[in-house]
């Protein structure tokens, strides 16, 4: 398409979960819902569209082994946006991927700066990893660093203790959670076992990733502090093969994750039931591959989310949680168009017909 050319997204358009139009035009990359005068070079694609999808836990320029080169960074943010994911909140990365943000052909990224752990108590070369009495110095640079948000690892295994823990004390979570707010950053943490949550909620967390860990006890005062959960549960699926691989040195943990392995759909239908906000996010850049967040929704419709629910949780409500527009007039048209209604099944989400990103269709 040319930069004077106009897109005509001629079917329905999901605006909200109820708002639902009679196509859009997209003209000089923004949304309209009037049809242009003397519109010439006019492309049209036809089908169900939705805003660009968000994966909200999303590690581009992070591998396995720990930060990876543009070229292979680039080669993520595309696997992304060929799923149809086109805002992603970088939940923890020690890459500099501030050159994504000069591409137009690449998804947008709200990021997080890079992880804060305990000293050898998370993945290698992933983290900045310190003693909490560093804890406020490491949030505030990160709050600089990032994108509005700061990522803790809020526990991990404690090889003493052969099983999950706590990584901070509650009064140096405290401290750092507000020195984030006063910089007008929101926090949110790593977590997989039941003993980390109270004290960071309590202590003012935003988001809690993972949230595993959420017990019957604990739902109620998330709920209350509209503390948000991206449970990602593609990633919770490789708990049993985790598990086995720590059988031998640490059975203690390895029983621990596969007993949060087997509630995790419970879980997820819990918090959800109970109002707590929950999100889409895959943690593709690890250990998994990037793309999945169709998978993801498949997942949380799998745990007894509504289709609804889960589709908001990838698109309009992700987008609102995130302070990004939707297909409002005069957005950025940011949208990915289906054959069919996602409302209807959202298995639909795996075979975008078209994704538009800046108003450009993504060939």
């Amino acid at each position: 398409m040319s930069d004077d050319a106009v897109l005509h997204v001629k079917g329905r358009v999901l605006a909200g979960p109820e708002d639902v139009r009679d196509g859009l035009w997209v003209v000089g990359g923004r949304v309209s819902y009037d049809r242009p005068a003397g519109a010439r070079d006019v492309r049209t694609v036809e089908g169900w569209a939705l805003p660009g999808l968000v994966d909200a836990h999303c590690h581009v320029g992070l591998d396995a082994e720990g930060p990876v080169d543009a070229e292979t960074a680039e080669k993520q943010a595309l696997a992304d946006r060929e799923a149809g994911t086109l805002l992603i909140r970088d939940a923890g990365s020690p890459a500099d991927t501030r050159w994504i943000d000069d591409r137009d052909d690449l998804p947008r990224i709200i990021r997080a700066g890079r992880h804060i752990a305990r000293t050898r108590r998370y993945i290698r070369n992933y983290a900045h990893e310190i003693e909490p009495d560093a804890l406020v110095d490491h949030v505030a640079r990160e709050a600089r660093r990032g994108d509005g948000w700061v990522k803790l690892v809020g526990d991990w295994i404690d090889r003493d203790l052969g099983d999950l823990a706590p990584c901070w004390p509650r009064e140096a979570a405290g401290a750092a959670i507000a020195e984030a707010h006063r910089l007008g950053a929101r926090v949110t943490a790593h977590c997989f076992a039941e003993s980390s949550l109270r004290d960071l909620v309590e202590a003012g967390i935003d988001c809690v990733e993972h949230a595993t860990g959420l017990t019957e006890d604990l739902i109620p005062l998330f709920a209350e502090r509209g503390v948000a959960i991206v449970p990602t549960l593609v990633n919770i699926a490789t708990f049993p093969q985790l598990a086995a691989g720590g059988d031998a040195k640490y059975p203690r943990w390895s029983a621990h994750m596969r007993r949060l392995h087997e509630r995790r759909y419970d879980t997820v239908r819990g918090a959800h039931d109970a109002g707590i906000p929950v999100y889409v996010g895959t943690d593709a850049g690890g250990s998994l591959a990037h793309g999945l967040v169709a998978a993801e929704v498949a997942e949380l419709v799998t745990a007894g989310i509504p289709p609804l629910a889960a589709l908001a949780a990838a698109s309009w409500g992700a987008r609102a949680w995130l302070g990004r527009p939707g297909l409002q007039e005069g957005a950025p048209a940011d949208l990915v168009v289906y054959e069919s209604d996602p409302r209807a099944d959202v298995r639909v989400l795996a075979a975008p017909r078209r994704v538009v990103l800046n108003g450009r269709v993504v060939e």
